[in-house]
């Protein structure tokens, strides 16, 4: 095999992230759904012999180390492999978004090149080199929508229903860090327990359950079979719209609070994904119809452009969630 043309690295979005607590060197402890949506960048691996790594950027440069290059470096000196590789990224992923753009590419860089390095590691020694990249980074190599733990490693597997989502990135972009060492960050008063999941206890340490029970005063169960989460998505209640990120936000971007307030009326609902700046709102055809918007149910249905004219230098569109991600199976288990 001497190149992979085509490769996808999908975004996610977080339908909604709660803060539950900070280990001691940190990091902090969170819970989440993250869901995988068809906006996505796109990447070509050629294997070159000389062991050399060269990223070419088909669009805007990106830095000079990103995550995609130092994915491959990464897993080049882990397994010794004496191949090289010419990237090419067609970036179409707003960067700073929360929506993980940088995390996937290094996922989808770790699953290309294991096979064009014909190196066939499984999923078990990949995951822990995406870890070492990012938080994200193991989430995008798991291949499934996820109910996600920790700092982002621990991930359950979970089904959604198809969703239509509008997502709007505003010009500004928020550093990751500077929301969560701001004060107004706040920490959601409840752990939940994920209901249906018998194999939950056994993938967190009692270290990890100490830590976020003591930083909450309530513990609730989710229901996240395939029915419970059908419920809470159609809901559109409780857990779905929290992102405790939010606050910190829209104090320190206020293009976010524009962004939030024109899905908000658009769309009827508007929450943040991550840390930010990009937002997003579930889109249900009817009621944008009943807005008076200019567009007829049959439009919005086929549509990827948003119903509204945006601000110079933002950028959006209505996505669809993914069933699974494009590369699912492309590492064993």
């Amino acid at each position: 095999m001497l190149a992979i043309y085509d490769v996808p690295a999908p975004a996610k979005l977080n339908l909604f992230l709660h803060v539950v607590g900070k280990r001691p060197d940190g990091y902090h402890l969170l819970q989440s759904i993250f869901a995988l949506i068809d906006w996505a960048d796109t990447l070509h691996f050629e294997r070159r012999s000389d062991g050399a790594l060269a990223r070419h950027d088909q669009g805007d440069a990106l830095p000079p180390d990103d995550l995609c290059l130092r994915a491959a470096k990464l897993l080049q000196s882990e397994s010794g492999c004496n191949f090289g590789a010419d990237i090419h990224i067609e970036k179409r992923l707003p960067a700073g978004a929360g929506m993980g753009g940088g995390s996937s590419d290094a996922a989808s860089t770790l699953l290309a090149l294991n096979r064009l390095w014909q190196l066939n590691w499984p999923l078990s020694k990949l995951l822990p080199l995406g870890l070492k990249l990012g938080a994200d980074v193991p989430f995008f190599l798991g291949g499934s929508h996820a109910f996600v733990e920790g700092i982002g490693e621990i991930l359950h597997p979970i089904e959604l229903p198809e969703l239509r989502l509008a997502v709007l990135k505003p010009r500004e972009s928020i550093a990751t860090q500077k929301i969560f060492s701001s004060p107004l960050l706040a920490r959601s008063k409840s752990v939940a327990i994920v209901a249906g999941f018998p194999a939950h206890k056994s993938k967190r340490s009692d270290k990890q359950d100490k830590a976020q029970n003591a930083e909450s005063s309530e513990v609730d169960a989710i229901d996240l079979s395939t029915e419970g989460i059908a419920r809470l998505v159609e809901s559109d209640e409780g857990i779905w719209g929290r992102n405790d990120l939010q606050k910190p936000a829209e104090a320190s971007c206020p293009e976010v609070v524009q962004a939030l307030q024109m899905l908000e009326n658009a769309f009827g609902n508007s929450r943040m994904t991550g840390s930010g700046s990009a937002v997003f709102a579930r889109v249900n055809a009817r009621e944008c119809e009943g807005k008076n918007l200019g567009v007829s149910h049959q439009s919005i249905v086929a549509q990827t452009t948003l119903p509204f004219e945006i601000p110079q230098g933002w950028t959006g569109r209505i996505c669809r969630s993914l069933n699974r991600h494009p590369l699912q199976g492309w590492a064993t288990n």
